[in-house]
């Protein structure tokens, strides 16, 4: 399984990072998990074939997940020299269908009928469904009503991503032995709200979990001027820990 951090920004306007998006791929299977402002060009940036596009996958419905999402649509269906045919599958939580709705009643028909197909599938906690080459399973996380936190698996390899997430005990068994952590680690842990995750409760969730690797995402400025890796282990956790950068590629 390849994964490539294409935006690891936040809703902070940053030079250097996109907001929310995640590029997974295994065997013939592509896959875009969420996709905030910038995805665009940072999909064209890290050269992957955006085109070739097999599933769309969100997690929440804040602006920096999901705002660049009609862009997306509108490239597939005016930015190939060969028109798409290949139909899109969309994954998300509930209310999914009504969100694509919305935006074919603000930007026109074509966010749900662009020349291809597009099928929808809405999620509920506890839920799973095959995509492509992988399982991919969801559970509830404590930020909005709807947000998911997501685990693919492929090949005995399993991907955990939090989305945006607070402190939960029932995490750290959703997660359990997943090859690498893709996890958000918003504040520092004297501003952090119960909607977000600081180094403190990471550290927990990344023991709880037994996790062997930790990609670090979603660094607001105030904590990405700290030392966020000595953080995590002077919290507890002794794993290895990588902090994401737009356009970095990694091995499940």
């Amino acid at each position: 399984m390849r994964l490539v951090t294409v935006g690891t920004g936040t809703v902070v306007p940053d030079p250097e990072r996109a907001s929310s998006c995640y590029w997974v791929e295994h065997g013939n299977t592509r896959i875009v998990i969420d996709c905030g402002a910038g995805a665009l060009q940072g999909l064209a940036r890290a050269a992957l074939p955006w085109g070739e596009l097999d599933h769309l996958v969100i997690s929440h419905f804040h602006a920096d997940h999901i705002g660049e999402i009609p862009s997306l649509i509108f490239a597939l269906r005016h930015g190939l020299e060969v028109s798409r045919t290949v139909p899109l599958a969309v994954w998300g939580p509930e209310g999914t269908q009504r969100l694509f709705a919305a935006w074919a009643t603000a930007y026109g028909p074509w966010v749900i009928e662009p020349g291809f197909g597009i099928s929808m599938h809405e999620l509920l906690p506890g839920a799973q469904g095959q995509i492509g080459e992988l399982l991919l399973s969801v559970t509830q996380t404590p930020h909005t009503e709807e947000s998911l936190g997501l685990r693919l698996e492929a090949g005995g390899s399993a991907l955990g991503y939090t989305g945006d997430t607070g402190p939960s005990e029932a995490l750290g068994e959703f997660f359990q032995g997943v090859d690498l952590l893709l996890a958000e680690c918003s504040l520092p842990d004297e501003l952090v709200g119960k909607d977000h995750l600081s180094p403190a409760g990471l550290a927990r969730l990344a023991r709880e979990a037994g996790v062997r690797r930790l990609a670090v995402s979603h660094v607001y400025p105030q904590l990405r001027r700290l030392d966020v890796p000595a953080l995590l282990r002077a919290a507890g956790y002794d794993g290895e820990i990588v902090m994401a950068r737009d356009g970095l590629e990694l091995q499940i």
